[in-house]
């Protein structure tokens, strides 16, 4: 039989049932436990017609019932779905419209949100974690049902969760990810790093992207602790490690950086933490340098939702010289450097396309075949990445191919922004751009050209952005143009754009 991710969890209770499984504050859940509330949360799921190939989307900050919903889903051969919290209301109607959701378990934070989109969404079970309000009760609902093992349905190449991504036609898609995908991503970072049984990992990535999901699926199937945080604060984050021993967790630069001056103005305890992985960008080797100091080994990432996680890692076996890289292709992984027209594999040291191939590449975009094909060629995941490999198998990232925006360690695509501004009845065109910033890394500025005789205050911009747009992705600045400028056949010329904006 094809392995069932939700199986995971059911085999770490039978070996380690008494291990701290997930833990956060207020609550300490044995494997054994967690496996137990992962089939109270199947058995309600199943006795309200939930069963393969139906998709159950989660709208939480990091805690434990992010994880029993993923594996509760699992078992019953149905999709988890992944939402971004910071996402608003209008993107978040899409994606459910998207993706068919019949089920939404939320955070009752959110419950102005989902109320909002009751009557625009194919929603037809809710579920409340916490407070008081309409929908059934999480705990509740856990407490309803018995806690044996359901027969597991679906497996292997059958989807198991839906991560959306943005993409350079202005609207989301939905990585589907196998039960395949998930496993081997879980031995590709296991066999790579130095992950053991007896970490404790502290699970302050957001769970709604693959850097803070992949993980907890990890962590289970390892055996290690995972510490539920439900959002990021340095000050916070330092009074977890010492407490619970964390051993590790993994963040983006900016976290990196918040830590690090939290670290020297006021004592902390490092002494339990192995090390930190840090992705989505790279970290300056001063930074990596200034945690080594302290006892604490900063190791770089790179990977993709649609190759479930990590594809390369840098670590501090690896050579110290090329800290400033991406690191080596993880374990069952291969990376290739590709002419982006012709597809051919580049000499080494030449800068081309980043591509992925391993049993961690996602199996499609749901709904998309077009974008699907368009992304995998021959089992091969086109980044859109542009990198180059040298000698010794180090990935260098060194532009992107796409016009992806990373601003604080999130994705950022200019279209899903343009196509908002774009809306305003006096813009006549708009091109949105990232720029260099200290904090942020980037942030993303608009350049606006005017319909004739309108006028435009920049104020109505943001305030634009804001209303159908995560907060993140919201424009910082607009810059108003005569026209924008563009090649002989009317293409925008971003690469123009990016001069103005740093000069």
């Amino acid at each position: 039989m094809e392995l069932n991710i939700g199986a995971l969890i059911s085999e770490r209770a039978r070996l380690s049932p008494d291990r701290e499984g997930f833990i956060g504050e207020g609550y300490r859940y044995s494997f054994a436990q967690v496996n137990s509330r992962v089939n109270q949360l199947a058995a309600y799921l199943a006795g309200r017609g939930i069963g393969f190939g139906d998709r159950v989307a989660v709208l939480c900050k990091n805690n434990e019932h992010i994880g029993v919903a993923l594996f509760a889903a699992a078992k019953l051969g149905a999709i988890a779905v992944m939402l971004n919290w910071r996402l608003q209301g209008p993107e978040l109607e899409y994606i459910l419209g998207d993706c068919g959701a019949t089920t939404l378990l939320y955070d009752v934070d959110f419950l102005p949100v989902v109320d909002g989109l009751r009557a625009k969404i194919p929603v037809k079970n809710y579920i409340r974690r916490g407070g008081q309000g309409p929908d059934a009760d999480y705990e509740q609902a856990l407490a309803s049902q018995p806690d044996a093992e359901p027969t597991l349905r679906g497996g292997g190449d059958d989807g198991a969760v839906i991560m959306y991504t943005s993409g350079t036609t202005g609207r989301p898609k939905g990585a589907v990810l196998t039960h395949h995908n998930l496993l081997w991503q879980t031995m590709a970072i296991s066999h790579t790093v130095r992950w053991y049984y007896d970490h404790r990992f502290l699970v302050v990535a957001p769970l709604f992207h693959i850097g803070g999901l992949a993980p907890v699926v990890t962590n289970v199937h390892e055996g290690s602790t995972s510490y539920f945080m439900p959002e990021f604060d340095p000050v916070k984050v330092w009074k977890v490690i010492a407490e619970e021993k964390i051993t590790t967790m993994m963040s983006v630069p900016l976290m990196v950086q918040a830590l690090y001056m939290v670290a020297q103005k006021m004592p902390v305890d490092s002494s339990s933490l192995l090390n930190i992985t840090c992705g989505a960008a790279a970290v300056p080797k001063s930074l990596i340098q200034a945690f080594l100091a302290m006892g604490v080994r900063v190791q770089q990432v790179y990977g993709a939702t649609e190759v479930s996680g990590s594809a390369t890692f840098w670590t501090h076996e690896m050579d110290p010289e090329r800290c400033d890289s991406q690191g080596k292709a993880d374990f069952h992984t291969q990376i290739r450097i590709a002419d982006p027209a012709s597809g051919q594999t580049l000499p080494t040291g030449q800068v081309g396309e980043i591509w992925v191939k391993g049993p961690i590449v996602f199996k499609e975009y749901w709904g998309k075949p077009q974008a699907t094909a368009e992304a995998k060629q021959d089992g091969w995941y086109r980044t859109g990445d542009m990198g180059r490999m040298d000698d010794k198998g180090y990935v260098f990232v060194v532009d992107r191919l796409k016009d992806m925006i990373i601003s604080g360690g999130e994705n950022i695509y200019p279209a899903e922004l343009e196509a908002v501004i774009a809306s305003h009845p006096a813009v006549a065109e708009v091109a949105v751009v990232g720029r260099h910033d200290e904090k942020w890394g980037e942030i993303p500025v608009a350049y606006l050209a005017l319909k004739p005789e309108a006028k435009l205050e920049a104020k109505e911009i943001f305030d634009l952005c804001r209303k159908n747009l995560a907060a993140f992705k919201c424009v910082k600045e607009v810059r108003f143009v005569e026209a924008l400028p563009r090649n002989p056949v009317g293409k925008i010329l971003k690469t123009t754009l990016r001069q103005m904006v740093d000069a």
